[in-house]
């Protein structure tokens, strides 16, 4: 038999220390990551990510990403210039092959989903 999960009440979710976000180009960023569940066939995960303010570049080349934004407010920076300001409450999708940056204007938490460029 196959089961569902619950993860409870994902604000109050701690997800373990932060650390130094290793593709920010500004500002001092820390992130915390936390992996709650990931498909038998590894090609499906979904987690809480939480993120400090600053700028950072993001690569979709190998998964698309689905993203709820539980608290805070960003802006996402496409690689043709265009941009679009995302608040806590938003939900959005980051194709396969999407290229671009995330402005963090105040400390961010998210839902995300990879899902794997074979699936």
């Amino acid at each position: 038999m196959i089961s569902f999960e619950n993860f409870g009440d994902l604000l109050k979710l701690d997800i373990g220390a932060f650390a130094a976000k290793p593709t920010s180009i500004e500002g001092d960023q820390k992130e915390a990551t936390l992996v709650l569940w990931t498909s038998a066939n590894a090609k499906m995960e979904t987690g809480i990510w939480e993120c400090t303010p600053g700028r950072f570049t993001a690569d979709r080349t190998q998964n698309a990403e689905v993203c709820h934004l539980l608290t805070g407010r960003v802006t996402l920076h496409n690689s043709d210039g265009t941009s679009q300001e995302i608040g806590a409450g938003e939900m959005f999708a980051l194709p396969l092959g999407w290229r671009g940056e995330w402005t963090i204007h105040e400390q961010t938490r998210k839902i995300y989903t990879f899902l794997a460029n074979d699936v």
